[in-house]
């Protein structure tokens, strides 16, 4: 079913560069994974496939889902949603069908085997056994089931019966960057720990037909892709790891009196989102403050002079931030990029953002030191990390 991404499948080359030293103590970044449902819908295609599926044939759906895949600078997403799987419960695709049960029998073995094969990719990457992962972290905003992903994550991988577990469940589009924060604190704070962070979405739970009174659900159909994506952090590496980034400093932080602007609710039809349209507004008005303050624990004062990595939502938001921010049009071209090759895959997009980092600053010799991770979601929250390249 999935398409694993090995990292570094196809060697490339890059200019020597010498490594900068890890701080004694911080956690790290020492591998990195993703994996993807073998389903491709390129953006063009996804306009007469989302019609023909949902049998919808009001014209003027049509042509706005048209305009909305124009502007969300998509070109291509993977989806775990399939014909066979349409052709097999056909009532997902009929308004008003109480379908939960249908929708997480095909949602919760799909994530845990799309972190499985994503995990397994970064396990590659780190060099060292699995039996020496000694925490694990799981987000996804796509399954409900008792005992979670994380248990049959863990059996699937073979990790040790002992191994530290948390979830995180339904925190959306910030789900990644707290993973981030969370493993970072459990790294620093149990010398020789070792955790893998995963993630795992599918827009299986919010696939409906288009209705009048839901206008949402078109930017979800136009923005959305399904995907996976594995960490493993560890502070104090050692001589077979190969740390690239330092968690040097994380923040959370919530807008008072937003609750409403991001809102998910689950029902028997699945989960039904609306999205305020004040929401690039808000992070506008508040992301310099928020940035100052993970900017001062290293004395930074200029935007410019870091690198970003910035969730995707859309790109209003990439867009507000960039002229907020006064940043140079390359600056969140990793973010664009992610956008791009995979859509807005929820908790899981940093990491391609990230990964797309890693990448560019390999190719730049004496890139910058420091960087901003920041992710939005439900609340409003914000996350945040200093980042450093090692």
């Amino acid at each position: 079913m999935s398409k694993v991404e090995v990292n570094g499948a196809a060697a490339k080359q890059y200019p020597e560069r010498s490594r900068r030293i890890p701080t004694p103590g911080k956690a790290t970044v020492l591998a990195i994974g993703k994996a993807f449902p073998s389903q491709l819908i390129p953006q063009e295609c996804l306009v007469e496939g989302y019609i023909r599926d949902t049998k919808c044939e009001d014209i003027s759906i049509k042509e706005k889902l048209e305009r909305l895949c124009k502007t969300t600078t998509v070109k291509t997403r993977y989806t775990v949603m399939s014909k066979e799987i349409l052709d097999k419960y056909p009532e997902l695709a009929t308004e008003g069908s109480p379908t939960i049960k249908q929708r997480l029998d095909i949602a919760n073995p799909a994530v845990v085997e799309m972190a499985m094969e994503a995990s397994l990719a970064c396990i590659k990457e780190w060099g060292r056994p699995a039996e020496n992962i000694t925490h694990i972290v799981y987000v996804s905003s796509s399954e409900i089931r008792l005992p979670g992903g994380d248990l049959y994550l863990s059996s699937k991988l073979g990790l040790r019966n002992d191994v530290g577990r948390v979830m995180l469940y339904f925190l959306g589009c910030y789900g990644g960057v707290t993973g981030l924060r969370v493993a970072k604190d459990i790294a620093e704070n149990n010398p020789g720990s070792r955790v893998l962070l995963t993630t795992s979405e599918t827009t299986i739970l919010g696939f409906r037909p288009p209705n009048k009174a839901r206008p949402y659900d078109l930017v979800g159909a136009a923005l959305f892709g399904d995907g996976a994506a594995a960490v493993i952090i560890g502070a104090n590496p050692v001589v077979q790891e190969s740390p690239f980034m330092e968690l040097n400093y994380a923040v959370q932080q919530f807008l008072p009196n937003t609750q409403n602007v991001i809102d998910g609710r689950l029902s028997e039809e699945g989960i039904n989102f609306k999205l305020g349209r004040d929401l690039p507004q808000k992070i506008e008005e508040n992301i310099e403050e928020f940035c100052k303050k993970l900017m001062g624990k290293a004395n930074l004062k200029e935007f410019n002079e870091l690198f970003w990595a910035v969730h995707p939502g859309g790109p209003a938001i990439l867009n507000r931030l960039e002229s907020t921010l006064k940043l140079s049009s390359d600056k969140l071209e990793c973010s664009r990029r992610a956008l791009m090759d995979y859509g807005n895959v929820s908790s899981n997009t940093i990491f391609y953002v990230m990964e797309n980092m890693r990448e560019e600053l390999m190719k730049r010799s004496g890139g910058e030191e420091w960087g901003l991770g920041l992710a939005f979601g439900p609340g409003i929250t914000f996350e945040g990390i200093l980042l450093r390249s090692l």
